[in-house]
């Protein structure tokens, strides 16, 4: 089964989310009902950025790698396509 790494975009603040999902228009939609959470502070969300993975644990690598960097402008670089091998890249 393949799954995508996802990068979501509020539309109201400058911030983003990364997650994992088989579905990402289903996980926007989620994301966009909750009541609780970092999510829920920052909807309506959008979704700004998707990549297929092979498997859930490749997916899981990349979003970990993503999150740890913790930067909002390599962020923007994945989503603007300036990084194109997030899969194996370190920093870009």
């Amino acid at each position: 089964m393949s799954y995508f790494l996802y990068i979501l975009k509020s539309q109201n603040k400058d911030k983003f989310y990364t997650g994992i999902s088989s579905d990402p228009n289903k996980i926007l939609l989620y994301h966009n009902s909750i009541e609780k959470g970092f999510t829920a502070r920052y909807r309506p969300w959008k979704i700004v950025f998707t990549l297929e993975m092979k498997s859930k644990e490749e997916a899981m690598k990349v979003e970990k790698r993503i999150k740890r960097m913790k930067s909002k402008v390599y962020l923007q670089k994945i989503i603007s396509g300036e990084y194109k091998s997030i899969k194996t890249d370190k920093a870009g």
